[in-house]
């Protein structure tokens, strides 16, 4: 199996997960969200990635947002779930567990905080393919997991029977340039941070976009790969000023991405929700300098 048994392709949201206020899961908000990013457009979605703050969900959570995304989705685009574990044989369960539930392919992270060996990472992955056949797109954020799927890495990893794909989130554009150039003949390689370089990753033949700003504005998002896809540079070029803009500013001040991207989709009335602990909303002056930022950018918040 490699990136030609997948027609993976798009903008794909990474989303988050809506919590009320007493920390449960608000299913039918993130039902809404679903439906939000078909109708913007988006070519499926990601549920359960580190957007989805898949740390604070139990093991049982995480599979019964993947049954909800499935149930919602009813095939009408990608379902990618996020079953990234430290212990591989937990890895395994929760991939199983996303197949059972629906999903057309699974996100997983090579182990983090832990600093396995690159023999024990590519280990780790043969062992989750092994057990369960079904499509896997490898997850690179060295900055959240210590450990780093580098380009060579990575092409080890692309001759792993069910690896289809890789969601490069270094944040470097480098990397992002060498990782595609080392392995996109055999996976879809898709641009995490999108929001900063997406139009230039996909005029470099990127498969798609991951990102969590469609939570926000997802419209502009799927336009901005569009245009970048049919080589309207200068349209897209504009959109991705705008993105970077965003970018900053939910990043600034000491804000947590996560807590700053359900901040400002509550503040424009999407179903954002509350972080669950250790996150905590954005304290009120915080929020308030958001909410200048978004308006200054021509938000409606």
């Amino acid at each position: 199996m490699n990136r030609n048994d997948v027609d993976w392709r798009g903008v794909i949201p990474a989303l988050v997960t809506p919590f009320a206020a007493d920390g449960a899961i608000d299913e039918p908000a993130l039902r809404r969200n679903i439906e939000l990013m078909l109708d913007a457009g988006c070519h499926g979605v990601l549920i359960g990635g580190c957007t989805a703050e898949f740390w604070a969900l139990t093991m049982e959570e995480r599979v019964r947002v993947v049954r909800i995304a499935a149930e919602t989705l009813r095939g009408r685009g990608t379902l990618i779930a996020g079953t990234g574990a430290i212990r591989t044989e937990h890895a395994i369960a929760l991939t199983q567990a996303a197949k059972d539930a629906g999903a057309d392919g699974a996100l997983i992270l090579p182990p983090y905080f832990v600093q396995p060996s690159e023999d024990d990472i590519v280990a780790h992955f043969q062992a989750i393919s092994d057990a369960v056949p079904m499509p896997i797109m490898l997850y690179n954020i060295p900055q959240c997991t210590t450990n780093a799927i580098t380009p060579e890495l990575a092409s080890r990893l692309a001759d792993v029977p069910n690896v289809v794909a890789i969601k490069e989130s270094s944040g470097n554009r480098g990397n992002f340039q060498r990782t595609l150039l080392a392995v996109q003949d055999r996976l879809r390689v898709f641009c995490g941070p999108s929001s900063v370089f997406g139009v230039a990753a996909t005029a470099m033949g990127a498969a798609g976009h991951i990102d969590c700003f469609p939570n926000v504005v997802a419209a502009p998002m799927v336009r901005m790969w569009r245009d970048a896809e049919a080589g309207r540079m200068e349209a897209a070029r504009a959109t991705q000023e705008f993105c970077v803009k965003l970018t900053d500013l939910f990043v600034s001040e000491g804000r947590n991405l996560y807590c700053a991207t359900k901040s400002a989709m509550n503040m424009l009335g999407l179903p954002g929700g509350f972080p669950r602990l250790p996150l905590r909303p954005l304290p009120p002056e915080s929020e308030a300098s958001l909410r200048r930022g978004m308006a200054a950018l021509g938000l409606k918040v």
